[in-house]
């Protein structure tokens, strides 16, 4: 029985080969595409999963309802972990973790590795498997360093690194540490990686700052003890909150803040683990959850486009197979039987589209990862959660795309079809329906995908308050002292027409090619007002570079000794904030036994920092101790190509050895937006898909009504209407499905991409033209795809498709 009705199936399917390719193609696509889909949702979805007692790790924040809007932060001060375990027993194990650079020397050989101060307890908090070492020891000793797998393979090739001794820092500055424990690398969905683990209390600001509650430093994680509630131990942490951080909660008191829902002016609270990865404002990176689901959501929209293009062209072909399903019955064809063998048809379409989706993402996925950054792999495909999952797509696609259409043939009537009379009301109700869904969700996608370009234009358009053209940004790193490396480059470079201004800072200006963002902030109190700003460190001739405009004052100067020392440059906002109106020649101090600051310049208020945020106040200021890490060299515009290259040759010369990996700053700006750019090209690519897909359904959809009416085409033919005249008629429902779904599409992604925009602080207003040019775009895609057919039928002669008839 199976045999024959496979044969049947075969022949039926070859029979009609136009169907059941727009068929396989449109199911193939949609299967692939999801594929792709899914796999970054579930990439995004299983982040920091693979940790033990997973749902006991939880990282912290400070909360602060400030009167215009609440602010989250995950910066702590040093002693709040100590202070935390003390009198908090219900807590297992807390670690604090600060990120840095560091040189490390074996044998004579350096290595620039990624160096993680933390505490012993973050070998409890996290489970990253220990490949060599005693997990219990192995930071015990504040001599003690864990490194990763790759890191020891690197620096030990394969000697066994348990016992080495390794010197860490630049030289005449560098200290001893005793191999101790090799682990696993952190895997690619790890908020958390290390290339080299070492105590928190070797960090060089450890000593000042164990003590201070005033400087936020670095985020916390936490392990509960099994059975410890959440919200209970939030709950506790209030009386801990007040006990020390008196001082934020007089400040936000001051300005006029008042408590939360929850009674809370000032607290701190537990993030899950699971959801840290998409917390913008507590990891300061990662996808937002709500773009997560987004994904999820254009997935099934197309993969229900291939259902409606496989539903509608079941339905339309039940005309030409009513009378073999009458004769089937008449022969003693149960409905039984009926159903199951166009059923396996279906079933077998979808095989062959699942196959042959398969092997295009199989091929396709270096492609993918590359255009949008996915970092997916089809090793995911092998876990046995999304292999359910594929199987129940699977077997959900057959059953609505394929059983509908099965289950509505093999109820016809037997002697109505043999007559003849077996009709679908035309236009129908259902098909209809399927197609508006089909362009609504098109045009969704569409107006979704050039809001999002739109954004992420203005973002990179969008005046910053300097001039980011033309300047070259070098990251120091941590084989040589950035200040020396600084000079040595001015000397080199001082009688360089091609060289306009160098200069450098602790803070790189957008994400350059180290892809280190790092931010340094202030706060005190200044006439019983409560500052925060922040403290850029910088180098003579920053100004300059940047072509940033003096409104006040002075600029930095060698001819002023006292300006490394105590002198500083603010921008409006921060004036604005301290309340002076004429801020130069004023005084602060950062602390009260701290340096007295004086102001010597006033400059307008520019981006450090994405768009996405307000303009902060900043203070700039000098520094004879501290490094600099990145340099800045702008160049004359003829010289931009050869200026790299210059530069690079330089390099050798003042850091051998050290990597040169500079970058122009508009590269690095818009490197900031990289998140908003891979969003707008998955909604570009989707919608894409999308109308290609439903294009597809309605050229097959029109075929199959055309043929229908290919008998009322002849008849108003020979009663004198034209040629326009028809193909209008045949046309025009169409294009009222396509103004039906324009008119349901435009107020969802109104709605949608308002709540996406309201997360930026710079943003586009939604125009109107948008949803006009989108409709108008996708009535003459429809008006295309049907008019082929439509020319088509009404220049038939008439005589011949009514002797068809």
């Amino acid at each position: 029985m199976l045999r024959n009705y496979l044969k049947i199936a075969f022949r039926t399917l070859w029979r009609s080969k136009g169907y059941t390719a727009i068929n396989v193609v449109g199911l193939s696509v949609a299967f692939c595409v999801c594929t792709f889909l899914f796999l970054m949702v579930y990439r995004q979805l299983t982040f920091d999963s693979f940790h033990r007692d997973g749902e006991r790790i939880f990282q912290t924040y400070r909360f602060s309802n400030y009167p215009d809007k609440p602010k989250r932060t995950a910066g702590m001060p040093m002693p709040f972990t100590p202070a935390l375990k003390t009198e908090f027993p219900e807590i297992e194990a807390a670690a604090r973790l600060l990120s840095s650079g560091s040189l490390i020397e074996y044998k004579g050989r350096l290595f620039e590795k990624a160096l993680r101060y933390t505490d012993a307890d973050f070998l409890t908090v996290f489970s990253f498997p220990m490949i060599r070492g005693d997990r219990a020891v192995a930071l015990r000793d504040l001599s003690s360093i864990v490194l990763s797998e790759t890191t020891a393979k690197a620096i030990f090739g394969t000697e066994n690194p348990i016992g080495k001794t390794l010197l860490l820092g630049t030289e005449g500055n560098q200290q001893r540490y005793n191999v101790t424990g090799i682990m696993a690398d952190a895997p690619d969905n790890s908020s958390i990686d290390f290339d080299v683990l070492i105590r928190i209390e070797n960090s060089p600001t450890y000593k000042e700052s164990k003590d201070q509650w005033d400087a936020f430093s670095h985020p916390v994680f936490l392990k509960l003890a099994p059975g410890v509630d959440q919200t209970s131990l939030e709950n506790r942490l209030k009386t801990f909150t007040q006990k020390y951080f008196t001082s934020d909660i007089d400040g936000l008191k001051k300005k006029g803040a008042k408590p939360d829902e929850r009674g809370d002016l000032y607290a701190i609270r537990l993030q899950k683990l699971a959801n840290v990865h998409f917390d913008t404002d507590i990891a300061g990176s990662g996808a937002p959850v709500a773009i997560v689901y987004a994904l999820s959501g254009i997935g099934i929209f197309i993969l229900l486009i291939a259902c409606i293009n496989f539903i509608n062209l079941s339905i339309a072909r039940s005309f030409t197979r009513a009378r073999e399903v009458g004769v089937r019955k008449s022969l003693g064809a149960l409905k039984k039987q009926l159903f199951m063998q166009i059923w396996g048809e279906s079933t077998l379409i979808c095989f062959v589209g699942f196959l042959v989706g398969s092997l295009l993402a199989y091929l396709l996925v270096p492609v993918f990862n590359a255009q949008f950054n996915a970092k997916i792999n089809l090793i995911y495909l092998l876990k046995p959660g999304v292999i359910v999952g594929i199987l129940a797509m699977f077997i959900l696609v057959t059953l609505v795309a394929g059983g509908y259409p099965s289950w509505q043939m093999a109820k016809f009537n037997t002697v109505e079809v043999l007559k003849g009379k077996v009709a679908i009301k035309r236009p129908g109700f259902l098909r209809n329906s399927l197609i508006v869904t089909q362009f609504t969700i098109s045009c969704l996608l569409t107006c979704c995908t050039i809001f999002a370009i739109q954004q992420v234009n203005f973002l990179r358009t969008m005046p910053l308050g300097f001039e980011k053209e033309q300047v070259i940004s070098i990251p120091v790193g941590n084989k040589y002292n950035g200040r020396q490396l600084l000079q040595r480059l001015r000397n080199k470079l001082a009688n360089d027409p091609t060289i306009l201004a160098i200069s450098g800072s602790g803070v790189n200006l957008g994400r350059g090619k180290d892809g280190s963002v790092s931010r340094s902030t202030m706060g005190f109190t200044y006439k019983e007002k409560e500052i925060s700003t922040d403290w850029l460190l910088v180098d003579y001739d920053y100004l300059k570079t940047l072509n940033i405009k003096l409104l006040a004052g002075r600029e930095f100067s060698p001819a002023y000794p006292s300006d490394s020392l105590d002198r500083v440059i603010i921008t409006e906002s921060m004036a604005k904030m301290i309340g002076e109106k004429d801020p130069v020649g004023q005084f602060f101090q950062t602390d009260s036994a701290g340096t007295k600051y004086q102001i010597i310049g006033l400059i307008p208020d520019y981006h450090l920092y994405s768009l996405q945020n307000e303009k902060a106040p900043i203070t700039m200021h000098l520094s004879n101790t501290e490094s600099i890490s990145y340099i800045f060299v702008r160049v004359t515009p003829q010289s931009l190509n050869s200026s790299m290259d210059k530069l690079k040759g330089i390099w050798s010369e003042i850091a051998p050895g050290a990597d040169f990996i500079a970058s122009f700053l508009d590269k690095n700006i818009d490197a900031l937006y990289r998140n908003e750019e891979s969003i707008s090209r998955v909604f570009s690519f989707a919608s894409g898909i999308a109308i290609l897909l439903s294009c597809l359904g309605l050229f097959a959809v029109a075929l199959m009504v055309i043929e229908q009416r290919t008998k009322e085409i002849g008849v108003r033919k020979v009663l004198g209407a034209s040629i326009p005249g028809i193909v209008l008629l045949l046309s025009q429902d169409f294009v009222k499905l396509v103004l039906i779904a324009l008119a349901i599409a435009s107020p969802l992604a109104w709605f949608f991409m308002q709540k996406w925009l309201d997360s930026y602080s710079y943003r586009i207003t939604i125009s109107l033209w948008v949803f006009v040019g989108v409709g108008a775009s996708a009535i003459l895609i429809a008006l295309a795809t049907v008019s082929f057919h439509s020319i088509k039928a009404a220049l038939m002669n008439p005589v011949k498709s009514l002797r068809s008839e």
